[in-house]
């Protein structure tokens, strides 16, 4: 039984996640928090300072799945490789982004679909860029709150993008003004990607252009000083323990009490990274908390992995290719190797890393048989494929409840899924009870409806199609909808959604 937890180590656990999100390895971000640690150090900061900047460095990319869809129909469909080319030169200057990261936009595409890419890129890129930004940190921000994370760690995600020389994102903040923190992970993250690149030349050369631009010059300058002892910082066989051991003291802790909240968050950050999957997990763990079981913090990270997949596969409306069913067949395999960093969280990882296994071994990541699937696996596949069945997908609209329960009975029939798995989550999933109370901050039951279709990824064109009113009509509701709320984005109405069960 888990009775108090360290909360560096479930952050550390979450920041697996994002470096997926992000495109690159993990640790990355385990690494860029070694090397700001260092930094602030050497700059003199307090430990109450160093403390923000450890969190902030562990989770600058926290938003990353508020923009994933619609960062990924601006590039052409494959989020992460763009980010993984955007991320040596992030801090550098338009000219450097533009040999960097244009080349690579629409990779794969016919001829005729990337010179639309490139042309969307160009006219609407920079403003369609900013409206992602401000979604990532918004939801950052809302995430952090919600993890018990200080005012002075949101405030160093809310400008995890800014620049010293206000052409940052998403407010255009210039100097002092930006939080400290925010300055120093700026730098650091860049520090690694290219030290990872090329070794110590690259930062050097990349902090003489960047100094006063991208870069404070202050953390700059203190960077260069003592570069090389930096980064010795990141040679370390085991970053995880290494980062763990250079956390200030005292350490945050999190209850055994509030661990489903925080699993919860961790639920809610992965499944807004396509409209169609939001409150996917929670749907799961509500499942299976009725069915009787005590699966329901594995049911809320059973798919952190699938932040390794590209939207354009999750959003793809129709069939997949063998290639693009290779990405998709290893999340569950990611979602067991990010649980299994965290001593915490290991025990959750074995299960939640078969959540697709069939009794016939036609399921995956590993392809295990009858023997090899605990009872614990085999309710959670029937509980993760019955919610998926209800939600709607790229490819087809939600079954009813009706439906699904046929479909997931031919599984049983058929013997891919447990027979007495099944019954127990069709038995929880027809003893739902239906919301009777009045809707959440003042929303009337249209605005309701309208949120709903937002959530889902309709335009304001499909919502007053759907519901049969005019644009405009939708526009007055999807203002009134953000001010009772108190968001700005979609991503953040789908947080709110999420939140308060909204999308049953």
């Amino acid at each position: 039984m888990m009775q108090r937890l360290r909360l560096a180590e479930l952050m550390a656990a979450l920041s697996l996640a994002t470096d997926l999100g992000m495109g690159q390895p993990l640790e990355q971000a385990v690494r860029t928090c070694l090397i700001a640690i260092e930094i602030a150090r050497r700059m003199g900061l307090s430990a109450e300072e160093i403390s923000e900047v450890f969190y902030v460095a562990l989770l600058r990319f926290l938003g990353c799945s508020a923009d994933a869809h619609e960062f990924a129909q601006l590039v052409g469909g494959d989020d992460i490789a763009i980010r993984l080319a955007i991320a040596p030169v992030l801090g550098g200057s338009p000219q450097e982004f533009a040999r960097h990261v244009m080349p690579k936009l629409g990779a794969g595409l016919s001829p005729l679909r990337r010179a639309q890419v490139l042309a969307l890129m160009m006219t609407r890129g920079p403003e369609r860029s900013r409206e992602g930004l401000r979604a990532h940190c918004e939801m950052g921000v809302r995430l952090a709150a919600r993890l018990g994370l200080s005012s002075g760690v949101q405030r160093g995600l809310a400008d995890a993008f800014e620049e010293w020389n206000g052409q940052g994102s998403p407010k255009g903040s210039t100097g002092d003004d930006i939080h400290l923190s925010a300055r120093i992970v700026f730098v650091a993250r860049d520090a690694e990607i290219l030290h990872r690149e090329g070794g110590i030349e690259p930062i050097r050369a990349a902090l003489r252009g960047r100094t006063g631009e991208a870069y404070d010059p202050a953390v700059a300058s203190t960077f260069l000083e003592l570069a090389g002892e930096v980064m010795q910082a990141v040679e370390t066989p085991s970053p995880w323990d290494a980062v763990l051991e250079r956390e200030p003291e005292p350490y945050p802790w999190v209850p055994e009490s509030r661990l489903d909240s925080v699993l919860e968050t961790f639920a809610d950050f992965v499944d807004l990274k396509s409209p169609c999957m939001a409150g996917h997990s929670r749907g799961v763990a509500k499942l299976v908390e009725a069915s009787g079981s005590n699966l329901q913090r594995t049911a809320l990270v059973h798919d952190l992995g699938r932040m390794s997949v590209p939207n354009a596969i999750w959003d793809k409306p129709s069939r997949l290719t063998d290639g693009e069913w290779e990405r998709v067949r290893l999340h569950p395999y990611y979602s067991e190797r990010i649980l299994g960093h965290s001593p915490a969280l290991k025990p959750l990882a074995g299960c939640a890393g078969m959540h697709h296994e069939r009794l016939d071994g036609s399921g995956y990541h590993r392809g295990s048989a009858r023997a090899e699937i605990s009872h614990e696996a085999r309710l959670l596949a029937a509980a993760d494929a019955y919610q998926a069945m209800t939600q709607p997908r790229a490819f087809r609209l939600a079954l009813s409840a009706e439906h699904a329960a046929k479909e997931l009975e031919t599984e049983a029939r058929g013997g891919r899924l447990d027979v007495d798995a099944v019954h127990k989550v069709l038995t929880a999933a027809g003893h739902k009870t239906r919301r009777t109370a009045s809707w959440p901050a003042g929303l009337s039951d249209r605005e309701v409806e309208v949120l709903r279709l937002l959530c889902r990824g309709g335009t304001k064109k499909q919502v007053a199609l759907l519901l049969k009113i005019s644009p405009s009509t939708v526009d007055h509701h999807v203002r009134h909808i953000y001010d009772k709320i108190g968001i700005t984005t979609r991503a953040g109405a789908t947080l709110f959604a999420v939140e308060n069960d909204l999308l049953q």
